[in-house]
């Protein structure tokens, strides 16, 4: 007989903000290239999704830590649904006639530029998304075996490194090859690998204050030992 499964206080709402997160980073800024003069770099160019996706990937950090890695597998295939749902429902609206009228007309152009790649865009992030995520958390959870929970900077930054590595190589290729030019889809990707591991850089410290209060609330800090580290299961 299996033992009761343990309620947790905060669980539930990580979730619920990583899945709007995950959401937000590719519905919002993935589709958008920005450009910025940064002093000592120069002109970098990189996606307006930053703003959004490394706070996933810091979620999937916090989740790993604390709960373990299948409670951060259940988060990233809600995620995953979230953004299948999202992107076949921009299809089906798109694809409703349009009302007469100069304004409805407008409107629809504008939402075919701003959503019309969705369901591209949306299968490139969940591709991306889910490999890099479950590398982020398994690297993560075996470091914590290796170092006996200690050194939590260091699991963190490497997880991310290796993940985000993964997931900026596989996402721009998926969604915007062809649609950019080469160098663009290279450039941008290579920006958005060091800017979001970067952000897990200065994220430290609340990466800590977080993980510690989340700790202590939930009188949990656990070890993937014993794991079944298979992406392709939902029980935790």
């Amino acid at each position: 007989m299996d033992a009761p499964r343990r309620h947790h206080r905060y669980y539930d709402l990580i979730l619920a903000a990583f899945v709007v997160v995950l959401l937000c980073s590719n519905f919002i800024g993935a589709g958008k290239a920005a450009t910025l003069d940064l002093p000592y770099f120069g002109n970098v160019t990189f996606g307006a999704g930053i703003l959004f996706f490394p706070i996933a990937y810091f979620f999937g950090d916090i989740l790993t830590e604390v709960y373990g890695y299948a409670y951060d597998r259940r988060a990233v295939w809600a995620g995953f649904a979230a953004l299948a749902f999202a992107a076949i429902m921009a299809q089906l609206v798109i694809a409703l006639p349009v009302a007469p009228g100069s304004y409805m007309a407008n409107y629809q152009q504008g939402m075919e530029t701003v959503f019309g790649n969705s369901w591209r865009i949306a299968l490139a992030s969940m591709i991306a998304f889910c490999c890099g995520s479950f590398v982020n958390s398994y690297t993560l959870a075996k470091m914590k075996i290796l170092t006996q929970g200690r050194h939590l900077w260091m699991r963190t930054i490497g997880s991310t490194a290796c993940g985000e590595l993964v997931d900026s190589s596989l996402f721009y290729m998926l969604a915007f090859y062809g649609l950019w030019p080469i160098n663009e889809v290279l450039a941008v990707a290579a920006s958005q690998y060091v800017l979001k591991t970067a952000w897990e850089v200065l994220a430290t410290p609340l990466t800590y204050w977080v993980i510690g209060f989340l700790k202590r609330k939930e009188n949990q800090d656990y070890y993937d030992i014993h794991t079944d580290f298979t992406p392709f299961k939902l029980k935790v």
